[in-house]
């Protein structure tokens, strides 16, 4: 156990530069003032050292594990060689990213990562909820099935509109058509590589919630979109994603849109309306 004090040492050497960099991202607050304007190559950088903060803190779980199977051993008779100390970790690699191409920014966009702190994405704001929704605006469709149909809810049918928004054509409410194309303009003003890497797998749907009956989420209700990077789906639930995506959630949070990434069953394509925004539209009599 004599090693433990020079190998936490030695760790917190390495970590030090990492988390000075990483906690501005990861705590509340903004103090840099940029808020999703932050430029990507630097949001990139901070996602290639959330990853390397990941690798480091599964290797120090494993060396903890070796040192408390070294402790509790038997001691060694004097005559009998001592136990070896556990391999000192691998040191990581410069970059955790690949460049397929010239552009190392631009090829980092469709790139899969772990989401850092994805139960905390949404903080600040609330999902609207199945029951939420029914109760203000009623079910979007008389019966609903496992097969997408059109909406019949007069209220919300009359809202519904197909536009080309930004870099997709979705079919939507018309204040939530509104408020993703103030999202995509400020993408495109900011970052107009990531901008044009943008595609969608769909946005309405009219039908039930797998699995429970005479709920309807909020596709069902024209509220919610899903988006990719260059046509690549995302594994539903595996805690990853797209970095682009990650840089996509910074700003649909600003305009008052959930990420589905915080959810159980993380989705990170699925982006919604917050209850918050919803509220403020009923309020406006857009809705």
């Amino acid at each position: 156990m004599r090693l433990l004090p020079a190998i936490v040492i030695a760790l917190a050497i390495v970590l030090a530069p990492v988390l000075w960099v990483v906690l501005p991202r990861v705590l509340p607050g903004d103090e840099t003032g940029l808020g999703p304007a932050i430029d990507s190559g630097a949001r990139i950088e901070i996602e290639m050292l959330n990853q390397q903060v990941e690798d480091l803190r599964m290797r120090v779980e494993e060396l903890g594990n070796a040192l408390r199977e070294v402790a509790s051993r038997p001691a060694a008779p004097s005559y009998q060689p001592q136990v070896a100390a556990p391999a000192t970790p691998q040191a990581l690699p410069d970059a955790p990213f690949d460049a397929d191409g010239n552009n190392r920014i631009i090829d980092a966009y469709a790139q899969v990562v772990l989401i850092a702190n994805r139960r905390e994405v949404n903080e600040g704001l609330q999902i609207a909820g199945a029951r939420w929704l029914r109760d203000q605006f009623g079910l979007p469709r008389e019966n609903l099935d496992q097969t997408c149909r059109e909406m019949t809810n007069q209220r919300l049918a009359a809202k519904l509109v197909t536009e080309e928004v930004g870099p997709i054509r979705v079919r939507m409410l018309r204040p939530a058509i509104d408020s993703l194309r103030t999202v995509f303009e400020r993408i495109e003003a900011t970052d107009p590589d990531l901008y044009a890497r943008i595609n969608t797998a769909g946005s309405l749907c009219v039908r039930a919630i797998r699995g429970v009956a005479g709920r309807a989420s909020t596709h069902a209700y024209g509220l919610a979109v899903d988006l990719n990077i260059d046509g690549a789906l995302d594994t539903l639930g595996d805690g990853k994603t797209q970095l682009g995506l990650t840089i996509l959630a910074d700003f649909f949070k600003e305009e008052g849109w959930v990420w589905g990434a915080s959810w159980r069953r993380e989705d990170s394509m699925h982006f919604e309306v917050s209850r918050q925004k919803l509220e403020e539209w009923i309020a406006e009599g857009k809705l």
